[in-house]
């Protein structure tokens, strides 16, 4: 119920069943706009205006809380940023803005860091499963070990019975 109405762009799922949520929806017409303009003034004007556009869209994804609607799901949206010139120019204007979108559960990324983003969370994850899987083989081996000990005392204690046993026989 949490999630109804939320559909992102992409929903990568990991080897294990988790997903990350990336959403490439990212407005790019202030930098067209500075891209094209001639004047260094305009081009400024638009390459800030992309900064806000950029930063409002960091604001609306953490609006829709994708994670909490796909489950099980990184704690972050992505936001699919399709070249490093676009955040690269947003960022000259709000140094900021990376931040900024960290504080909200929105990751910024690129071509270029969104593999390395999903190779590092797949790779934790991962981690985190085998730790866990360490500590029932730890777990298991106690039992195993308790239940060993237990078995060799009472393998003492008939050794020591058929001992008594065998020398009142023989008396």
């Amino acid at each position: 119920d949490a999630g109804a109405g939320v559909r992102p762009d992409l929903v990568v799922t990991l080897a294990d069943g988790r997903q990350v949520v990336v959403d490439a929806k990212v407005p790019f017409t202030g930098y067209i706009e500075a891209v094209q303009a001639e004047d260094v003034a305009v081009r400024a004007e638009r390459i800030v205006a992309h900064a806000r556009q950029l930063r409002a869209h960091v604001d609306a994804l953490a609006a829709r809380r994708y994670p909490t609607a796909f489950r099980p799901a990184a704690p972050f949206t992505v936001l699919f940023v399709p070249s490093d010139g676009f955040l690269i120019t947003a960022l000259e204007a709000e140094p900021g803005l990376l931040e900024y979108g960290f504080a909200r559960d929105v990751v910024l990324a690129t071509p270029s860091t969104l593999l390395a983003l999903l190779r590092t969370v797949a790779y934790s994850w991962r981690q985190d499963r085998l730790a866990r899987d360490a500590g029932q083989v730890l777990e298991a081996g106690r039992r195993v070990h308790a239940r060993l000990t237990t078995l060799s005392g009472h393998l003492t204690r008939l050794g020591s019975a058929l001992g008594a046993t065998l020398a009142r026989y023989n008396d």
